[in-house]
């Protein structure tokens, strides 16, 4: 039976014996029922992998002895799904969880013109993407973006470094289909997925003016949430 994955929020280690925080030791000791003896797996979420034996199986403050260090070499494709804030939150975690499942590298939420609802609890959202990173056993976590308008988004340095760069909307447009212009040799590939009104003729002509090119995901029009998960499973898996 494969090993439970924690989450530590720490880059480096010192030492071989390390102590669970409060949540974690819980989940451990009162949740899983799991005593001195019994073997776990630790994660930091950028690609270095523990394995631990637990010496002290308190419940507020589990104590483990590390066994086995292994690292884990990132992955050169790297996706960033840029989408909109949506009206209903649950829908947008629901895309989270599935995204980084996938394997995502990075989620900007975007506040466009049409977004009916701006705020964002962004702590509770990266909450999501560390249980979904270990509910699928990786060692990467999807990297969150704070909230930007498309317009700061152009401003700013999370615009860079992209090899390919998509937008996906609703309009009359010319349009290829994501999934023919996806190959395994793309690398830094980002998309725009639009609120449920769609991006505005000004935000598309900004993104095109900046290198975008429009893209179909079907024949069907999606959700947002939808929309994103499709493009993400395209660009992922190709």
């Amino acid at each position: 039976m494969p090993l439970p994955y924690f989450y530590i929020n720490q880059d480096s280690f010192n030492s071989d014996l390390l102590t669970l925080s409060d949540e974690t030791s819980r989940h451990v000791v009162q949740v899983l029922r799991m005593k001195e003896g019994d073997m776990l797996h630790l994660t930091n979420g950028q690609g270095l992998l523990l394995k631990a034996s637990i010496t002290e199986a308190h419940k507020k403050k589990a104590v483990v002895k590390i066994v086995d260090r292994q690292f884990t070499v990132a992955s050169e494709k790297k996706i960033s799904i840029a989408v909109s804030l949506l009206k209903n939150a649950s829908r947008l975690e629901w895309f989270l969880e599935k995204a980084a499942e996938l394997g995502v590298y990075q989620i900007i939420p975007l506040l466009c013109e049409r977004t009916e609802k701006m705020h964002f609890r962004k702590d509770r959202s990266e909450q999501i993407l560390i249980s979904a990173m270990l509910q699928s056993q990786q060692t990467y976590l999807t990297r969150l973006q704070h909230p930007v308008t498309v317009e700061n988004f152009f401003q700013s340095d999370i615009a860079l470094g992209y090899d390919y760069k998509y937008l996906a909307h609703c309009a009359d447009d010319e349009k290829h289909a994501l999934i023919n212009l996806v190959s395994t040799e793309q690398k830094h590939t980002i998309i725009f997925i639009g609120p449920e009104g769609d991006f505005t003729e000004k935000e598309i002509m900004l993104a095109k003016k900046n290198g975008y090119s429009a893209v179909s995901l079907g024949s069907n029009r999606l959700r947002t949430e939808t929309a994103a998960l499709t493009a993400a499973a395209i660009l992922c898996i190709n």
